[in-house]
């Protein structure tokens, strides 16, 4: 690290990484260390995933049925998140295959619309994720509540790998806003992820993680090949197909 270089790490990234990816109400310096806090991500995970864990706790103590439970931890993570991931989804979905060349692709991708490969995007993750969560619920609390915190932060490790993997793909946009992630960056928070991660799922957790990152692999190599890099769409279809990887790989 030249004399230029900001530090790797510092304490403000994290309220930074929770203001980008939350709706949670936090304090950050969100201009002057975006880039720099994408190693923090995996530990933005934690709010959405752990009030999820508590609402699904409270259901089941109230004796609410698994299903239910499940739909309610899913919309407690929807809604502090802001749908900002499963957005992303169906732009992803939406522009990568309804438009013919890269410039379409891109057009689409940010036209604020819905179009149906979206809808059927965000159809597929919600009840992927639902079913998923049901079936968790049912093995027990302890259960649900591990594989909540320990997929939110091993989903979210492999977004800054993207951002400092590939170019971006426009000049605008939320990813292009918060800059080009450095490797060292991106290491460090594949590291956090993995730590926590693993901690909290024990062995279970290693084949988890594996095919998060050949599903985060596969996105990236379709991005790069359709539209020559990554964008915030991309990243947030990334954390999603992670986190169902993630889920159902702990029920396989």
């Amino acid at each position: 690290m030249t004399k230029s270089d900001p530090p790797l790490v510092a304490l403000s990234d994290i309220p930074t990484a929770i203001g980008l990816l939350t709706r949670f109400p936090v304090p950050g310096q969100h201009g002057t260390r975006m880039a720099q806090a994408a190693w923090a991500y995996p530990l933005a995970g934690l709010l959405p995933a752990g009030l999820a864990a508590l609402i699904g706790t409270a259901a089941m103590w109230s004796g609410l049925p698994a299903p239910l439970t499940a739909l309610l931890a899913l919309a407690a993570m929807v809604i502090t998140t802001g749908a900002l991931h499963e957005d992303g989804l169906a732009d992803t979905a939406d522009g990568l295959w309804g438009g013919w060349d890269r410039d379409r692709r891109l057009e689409i991708m940010k036209d604020s619309r819905i179009g149906a490969y979206g809808v059927i995007a965000i159809a597929f993750s919600l009840a992927a994720r639902w079913a998923a969560l049901s079936l968790l619920f049912e093995q027990g609390i302890g259960a649900a509540v591990t594989a909540l915190l320990g997929v939110a932060v091993l989903s979210r490790a492999g977004m800054p790998v993207l951002m400092a993997a590939l170019p971006h793909a426009r000049e605008t946009g939320l990813s292009h806003k918060v800059g080009q992630v450095r490797p060292a960056t991106a290491g460090l928070a594949v590291a956090t992820g993995l730590v926590l991660g693993l901690a909290l799922l024990g062995v279970a957790g290693v084949w988890a993680a594996v095919w998060a990152a050949l599903t985060t692999l596969a996105l990236g190599l379709i991005a790069r090949a359709k539209i020559g890099g990554q964008t915030g769409d991309i990243l947030g279809a990334a954390q999603q197909l992670a986190e169902i990887a993630l889920l159902f790989s702990l029920l396989a």
